[in-house]
């Protein structure tokens, strides 16, 4: 490869960074938000099984908000569905030993 394919190369990918630089940004905000959110319905929690609207008050979230994240890591297994307790189920954290 020439050196002027070289040199065009590197000035298209920096003008390609520059171009989706505030696309990136707006990701790693809201992927830092996600994880926020996360460790704060992990840490409310830790005490033990919860409903939703415990999780949600104890986290600072909307209950809506806090079904979305509960939902999801269900899905992926570091939640458990526990009994229910009126018309709520409460929820626990599985150990990822």
């Amino acid at each position: 490869m020439s050196e002027n394919k070289k040199q065009t190369g590197k000035n298209e990918m920096k003008a390609l960074r520059e171009q989706r630089k505030a696309a990136v940004n707006r990701a790693r905000s809201a992927i830092k938000s996600q994880n926020k959110d996360i460790k704060s319905i992990r840490e409310a929690m830790a005490g033990g099984g919860k409903t939703i609207p415990e999780i949600a008050s104890a986290a600072g979230m909307s209950p809506s908000r806090t079904l979305v994240y509960v939902a999801t890591l269900k899905k992926y297994g570091l939640i458990a569905e526990g009994a229910k307790d009126g018309d709520y189920f409460k929820y626990e954290l599985i150990d990822a030993k």
